[in-house]
């Protein structure tokens, strides 16, 4: 008995595009502060920032969680825009 390899298609090119670029961190998380030093970039809109695949976490650089390792939902009192993302 034969079965199909799995599938991971989503069906839409932006969709598989995003998943292929790493997950979006929200706005006023770690990975959108100033002093997170984990792996990112910021997306086409200046706006979006998209997070390593597999590395999702970074340490707090002089915040209050300094040298603590935090990721994707971690949040604090004093979040910093981080200065590639485009003010609006």
């Amino acid at each position: 008995m034969e079965t199909a390899p799995a599938s991971h298609s989503t069906g839409s090119p932006a969709i598989a595009a995003a998943d292929a670029r790493g997950p979006v961190a929200e706005l006023r998380r770690c990975p959108t502060c100033n002093r997170w030093g984990g792996k990112r970039e910021v997306g086409e809109d200046g706006s979006t920032v998209h997070l390593h695949p597999l590395e999702q976490r970074g340490a707090c650089n002089e915040g209050p969680w300094h040298g603590s390792l935090r990721g994707p939902r971690n949040a604090c009192g004093q979040w910093l825009r981080w200065v590639a993302i485009a003010t609006g």
